[in-house]
């Protein structure tokens, strides 16, 4: 695929629930390597576009492309082909309760590759460092993992099937800071290892200064604009200044000015 043509194209989206109108008329296209976030008010539908791109969720019309497809033109094999060359990290991590965390991580492996069992386990636990976890971490329950357990745990299973592109909704919700700015390392760095594009929601302002290249702003139903957080602060648009317009925005901004880390 050639590197100038979006590996996520949105065309004219539209969304509703009922009677809310949730997208109407948006676009947006992400490019290849970009760390992208989705931020704008609660409401505004950024959870909704990314189940969207994940293919979980139909828009009522509008186009979607991925890798240079027409995600309505493929049938059930090219879609299943198609969701295996992204992952998924769920708000509440979604990991099964009743399954270990290395089960969990092998499930996917095991129903979508033809691998020798004991070949399936050893990628589950090589899932397992990538993320920093322990190996001791690898027969636990979710409900005996601290939160930034979880969350890296729900990121290994993401990347289980090793692909393009990693959907992150709200990755640092519910972390303390230090934490929180751990998750931001790794996402950095499994980014950079293993060539990822990274589309996550986020509230987290820190993590926007930190880890995004690229920023897309929800509001009016539509992407307002697409651009580094640095350039996307100074836009006049009344909703973006809105929501950039307070405390712990501007501590957020002065502490990536002054590279400090929470």
């Amino acid at each position: 695929m050639d590197q100038h043509t979006p590996i996520v194209e949105l065309r004219n989206i539209k969304t509703r629930f009922g009677a809310q109108r949730i997208h109407q008329n948006l676009n947006l296209q992400v490019f290849q390597g970009e760390r992208l976030a989705l931020v704008g008010a609660s409401g505004c539908g950024k959870s909704v576009l990314l189940s969207a791109i994940a293919l979980l969720t139909n828009p009522e019309a509008g186009e979607i492309r991925l890798f240079d497809q027409q995600v309505r033109n493929l049938d059930t094999e090219a879609l299943k082909l198609m969701r295996t060359r992204m992952g998924m990290m769920f708000q509440q991590g979604a990991l099964f309760t009743s399954l270990s965390l290395l089960e969990n991580i092998m499930l996917p492996i095991r129903e979508l590759q033809k691998l020798p069992e004991s070949l399936i386990k050893e990628l589950g636990m090589l899932k397992l460092q990538l993320v920093g976890l322990p190996s001791t971490a690898a027969h636990k329950f979710p409900q005996e993992l601290s939160g930034g357990m979880l969350k890296r745990a729900a990121v290994a299973r993401a990347l289980a099937l090793d692909p393009n592109l990693l959907l992150l909704d709200e990755p640092t919700a519910g972390l303390d800071p230090v934490s929180a700015n751990a998750f931001d390392e790794l996402l950095l760095e499994l980014h950079a290892t293993l060539d990822l594009t990274l589309i996550l929601v986020t509230h987290d302002l820190d993590s926007l200064w930190r880890i995004t290249d690229q920023v897309a702003f929800l509001g009016r139903k539509r992407v307002l604009c697409k651009a580094p957080m640095d350039e996307l602060i100074q836009q006049e648009q009344p909703h973006i200044q809105r929501y950039f317009a307070n405390t712990r925005a501007t501590q957020a901004m002065n502490r990536n000015q002054a590279g400090e880390v929470l």
